[in-house]
């Protein structure tokens, strides 16, 4: 079997729908993104989900190219009702275990768990969760229960229990989103968050979790602008960010993925925005709207796979695991649905 990220361009590309249309197919055949991400409008049932990422890994010519998805419960759900299960957002956790650390740590890894059954089973590799930003008050409902809990500790340890439980199950996790979202008071899909926060206190709070899970393989940036940081660019683009805080500070040295290049707090054509990630220091840019024109552009703008993002790649991979851990899908999902109706 080929190992990903040979001969192929350092992006991961959306589709539009629930098949490769010839045009797609053609330019992953010319272009070989690094990956593929589904949304809903990807996804009708499994024998349709396996087929399409078939023929994505025909396309691109390697058979463990990687698949990606947003799979977090609550909102962020692409796969569900009535094919899978109703997933509990990542504030539940901490709620259904009303409070109690311990108790909401091993839910965090049931559902982490069992999420990595359903997408184990399709050839998902990557799941771009767990969400590490803290429920700070005001926070843009883009985020909102979509984090652990407040305090930097809880989330780490809720946050690694997760992906720990996608580990187990043969997928990995992406942590998200560097260097912390929490404080974004608007949407980034819409405009540019700005967080006006001195340094000092960003390193004991928003950035303290991504530090604590910084051995993890895989994470992803936020399209936020840390003006005590870099006052000109966001931190996706931002090499001060990737490399000072997010390299150097917080010491994530594995595989860093952009956040969606197609969210309007970026400027710039797309080759434009496609290039300053890169400058920035990001390895994979991402792509998720399925615009054909656009992903065009973020191709001709990623180079090719090499040298050390072509390493963290392979790194990344490496902690696959081939045969998942033993595992009851029907007992734990009878756990963690009477630990939330208990809630």
């Amino acid at each position: 079997m080929p190992i990903s990220g040979q001969s192929c361009r350092a992006f991961v590309s959306g589709c539009a729908g629930l098949a490769l249309k010839p045009e797609e197919r053609r330019l992953f055949e010319s272009s070989a993104p690094w990956g593929l991400i589904l949304f809903k409008r990807n996804i009708s049932e499994a024998s349709q989900i396996k087929d399409l990422i078939s023929d994505f890994r025909a396309a691109v010519g390697r058979s463990d190219a990687p698949v990606l998805i947003d799979q977090e419960g609550g909102r962020v759900q692409r796969l569900g009702p009535p094919h899978w299960r109703r997933y509990p957002a990542a504030q539940r956790y901490l709620e259904a275990a009303r409070g109690n650390v311990d108790q909401a740590r091993s839910l965090a890894q049931l559902g982490g768990r069992l999420m990595a059954h359903d997408l184990a089973a399709l050839g998902i590799t990557i799941d771009c969760a767990p969400v590490l930003d803290l429920a700070f008050e005001g926070r843009t409902d883009a985020i909102g229960d979509r984090t652990f809990a407040r305090d930097p500790e809880v989330v780490a340890i809720l946050g690694r229990a997760f992906a720990e439980g996608l580990m187990a199950g043969g997928v990995l996790p992406a942590i998200k989103h560097l260097p912390g979202h929490g404080r974004a008071t608007i949407d980034s899909h819409k405009a540019l968050p700005r967080v006006d926060v001195p340094l000092a206190e960003l390193m004991t709070t928003d950035f303290d979790p991504f530090r604590r899970l910084a051995d993890l393989p895989i994470a992803m940036t936020a399209h936020i602008l840390f003006p005590a940081i870099d006052p000109d660019a966001p931190a996706t683009q931002s090499p001060k960010v990737v490399r000072d805080i997010i390299r150097g500070e917080i010491g994530f040295d594995g595989l860093l993925l952009s956040d969606d290049l197609s969210m309007e707090a970026l400027q710039g054509d797309f080759q434009t925005r496609t290039a300053a990630i890169f400058a920035a220091g990001c390895d994979i840019a991402l792509h998720c709207n399925g615009s054909l024109a656009e992903v065009e552009a973020v191709a001709a703008a990623s180079p090719i796979l090499s040298g050390r993002a072509l390493e963290r790649t392979q790194q990344a991979l490496s902690m696959l695991k081939k045969r998942p851990e033993p595992f009851d899908p029907v007992d734990a999902g009878a756990k963690l649905d009477a630990a939330l109706a208990l809630a």
